[in-house]
């Protein structure tokens, strides 16, 4: 007897248009496919350090599983607000940062609203886009970061946000200080935009602009910030956005109670705490990614240049069986076909034996 199958078309037409957001390979699936068992991954944009050690204790002393936790986060929020200079009533708690985009795109896009981001941009993006009904303009980039002039000239009066990620994910450039200032000057007050500071604390460029400080002078400006990268707790899930009292209030209305748990409160606070084990994750990754920068330009490898945790590389056609005998070798990288970079690699920088092994598999595979 054939099953029943559910028809696609009673879901929502954005949700049939997607395709599910493909997350790096984990090392645990490669090790139950290959048969191996000291896989390496190279692909999120993970900390390598993990998380501070103040984080183990403050989790491990935390006896609260069985109640629900701090809807409102307050411990955390009041943390972060005397950290960053903002009030709490400017601060959304989000389920890593992805969540406050999808939060963003739910309270103000709807369907035919135009929300415009660049190429190459995170894959987030069009999905929470198209997710609402809503319609993606994809403009062209320039040196591999959106190009603000670009953006710019594609509002039209059916634009409602606009996503920007400084610094770029995939491809590690940034955007200054003073073209996004031109930018804020220039687009109409009823667009919200969005910048997504995901890597805010490994860039140490000059021309870098804290974009927090803005939130208080451009009342449609919301800045996502995420403890996944930096911070090392990617698997507890937790990120917020900075925006004025009014925005914050709406994505609040949305947001689902609960949405942070319990545990992610506690290891967000005591990781603030320890500003330490940031500057020491900071300051490792900048040796390793110095390290790859020189390992490219000796094996006469094309890269972008990178201010985050990862570099993006030119590895040509045969991109697809670098990746492939890099896997067999236990090391994952993350191939970029869903960005439209065919003949690309991210790779992460990893501490200085992964970044060792990576050295001798690429040398054996170029």
């Amino acid at each position: 007897m054939t099953p029943n199958r559910f028809p696609f078309s009673q879901a929502a037409p954005g949700v049939c248009e997607l395709q599910p957001y493909q997350p790096g390979k984990p090392a645990e699936e490669l090790e139950r496919e290959l048969g191996i068992s000291n896989a390496i991954k190279l692909a999120s944009n993970e900390n390598p350090r993990g998380c501070s050690p103040s984080v183990i204790t403050a989790i491990r002393s935390c006896s609260s599983m069985g109640v629900y936790p701090d809807a409102n986060g307050f411990t955390l929020k009041s943390t972060l607000a005397g950290q960053l200079g903002v009030d709490t009533s400017q601060i959304t708690l989000g389920n890593g940062s992805n969540d406050v985009l999808d939060l963003v795109a739910r309270v103000f896009v709807r369907p035919g609203d135009e929300v415009i981001f660049s190429e190459f941009a995170f894959l987030v993006y069009p999905l929470v886009t198209r997710a609402v009904g809503g319609v993606a303009v994809v403009t062209q980039a320039r040196d591999f970061k959106p190009d603000l002039g670009s953006m710019a000239r594609a509002v039209t009066g059916k634009t409602k946000l606009i996503f920007i990620a400084n610094p770029n994910n995939p491809t590690g450039a940034y955007v200054s200080k003073s073209d996004l200032q031109n930018f804020m000057e220039i687009v109409p007050d009823h667009i919200v935009v969005v910048l997504d500071e995901a890597y805010f604390e490994y860039v140490t460029a000059d021309d870098y602009p804290n974009c927090i400080a803005w939130c208080r002078r451009y009342a449609n400006l919301i800045v996502t910030r995420t403890f996944s990268k930096a911070y090392g707790l990617a698997g507890l899930r937790i990120g917020f956005s900075i925006a004025s009292e009014e925005i914050t209030d709406l994505l609040n209305r949305v947001r689902q109670p609960f949405n942070v748990n319990g545990l992610a409160l506690v290891a967000a606070t005591a990781a603030i705490e320890d500003p330490g084990h940031v500057q020491r994750s900071v300051k490792e990754n900048h040796e390793q990614l110095d390290r790859l920068v020189s390992f490219c330009q000796q094996q006469g490898v094309g890269y972008i240049p990178s201010v985050a945790n990862f570099l993006t590389v030119e590895t040509g056609p045969r991109t697809h069986q670098i990746n492939r005998e890099l896997l067999h070798k236990g090391i994952i990288v993350r191939p970029l076909q869903n960005y439209n970079m065919p003949e690309q690699l991210r790779i992460t920088t990893g501490r200085a034996s992964e970044m060792d092994r990576l050295f001798d598999g690429l040398r054996s595979v170029l």
